[in-house]
């Protein structure tokens, strides 16, 4: 078995400091890693940071990173290219080539055009998490306040999600408010995932998801890809652990079904790796999984469970 990662912020890290190298740089991901450590396909999130749009208007940052995204795709094309499906994904596992999967952190770059949703398929834009932490022409992030959680999507947010399904792209629900959660499962008419989020049951923070959305998630084909960020783990832990890890895969699996559950790790983009070090930590996870999990169940873990979402929203 090999590795789909949906969720990390290597390629903002990347941009902002040229100087390190992809291949085998000081990150928590490299190229370097990812062969090493059973990689099949990652998941490079575009992530429109806050920090760059105090001076930069969002698409001008999402332009940034892809032209960055693309001379490093250029660069080590023997060893990593971009792919459009999953079928693009296991053609080059096939051929020993490891996959690149773009997705945007952030809908803001929409900012109410709904011809940008095109401009952003053509750049190989496959997933967009709607939200980020604050509010855009989408709908509302995740708040701990309770009416303004509850907030659900726009009217362009609820035209974004249906043209997403038209074009073949998945929605990431991760950062979202609840309200805006129940909408996407209303309106959408394919899977979705949370790309990077955990148990709110095992540890009450608001990015993380509850039973009903776990299940709700689960009925509707998608996947929750668990996050190693230490705070969504467990109150107070100092940094992530193997055994926190392990036991909200294993409560996901309860609510949302084994069908439901993958790996979002955020890796680039969490403030510490705790056990895990860097990428090179899903080795130990794995062998860890066998305690708890059958092979075929960390199969679907580790890769099936994306793999199927990629081919259910994109027809192959």
């Amino acid at each position: 078995m090999r590795i789909v990662d949906m969720h990390c912020d290597t390629l903002i890290e990347g941009w902002r400091h040229p100087e390190l190298s992809f291949a085998d740089g000081d990150l928590s991901i490299n190229l370097k890693l990812l062969k090493e450590h059973g990689c099949k396909a990652q998941f490079f999130a575009m992530w429109l940071a806050r920090k760059e749009m105090e001076t930069m208007d969002s698409y001008d940052i999402l332009k940034g990173i892809y032209s960055y995204y693309s001379k490093v795709m250029e660069e080590n094309k023997d060893v990593i290219r971009p792919a459009y499906s999953a079928e693009d994904i296991e053609n080059n596992c096939k051929n020993g080539i490891l996959s690149s999967f773009l997705t945007v952190e952030d809908g803001v770059f929409l900012d109410g055009k709904i011809e940008r949703l095109q401009e952003a398929y053509d750049m190989g834009i496959r997933l967009i998490t709607l939200m980020w932490n604050y509010e855009n022409s989408l709908g509302f992030p995740c708040r701990d306040d309770h009416d303004e959680h509850m907030k659900g999507l726009k009217p362009f947010g609820i035209e974004t999600v249906e043209k997403m399904n038209e074009l073949g792209m998945i929605v990431d629900v991760s950062h979202m408010s609840e309200g805006g959660f129940y909408d996407v499962a209303k309106y959408s008419k394919k899977p979705f995932v949370a790309s990077h989020s955990c148990a709110r049951a095992l540890c009450n923070h608001r990015r993380n998801l509850t039973d009903d959305q776990l299940k709700t998630l689960g009925n509707a084909g998608g996947v929750v890809g668990i996050n190693f960020e230490r705070s969504f783990l467990k109150e107070d832990l100092p940094g992530a652990t193997y055994e926190e890890i392990i036991r909200h895969l294993l409560y996901m699996r309860d609510k949302a079904g084994i069908d439901a559950i993958g790996f979002g790790s955020d890796f680039d983009g969490i403030e510490t790796n705790g056990e895990l070090v860097n990428y090179g930590g899903f080795t130990t996870l794995l062998e860890k999984l066998e305690k708890h999990f059958t092979y075929d169940e960390i199969d679907k873990i580790s890769e099936g469970n994306a793999m199927r979402v990629i081919r259910d929203v994109i027809g192959k």
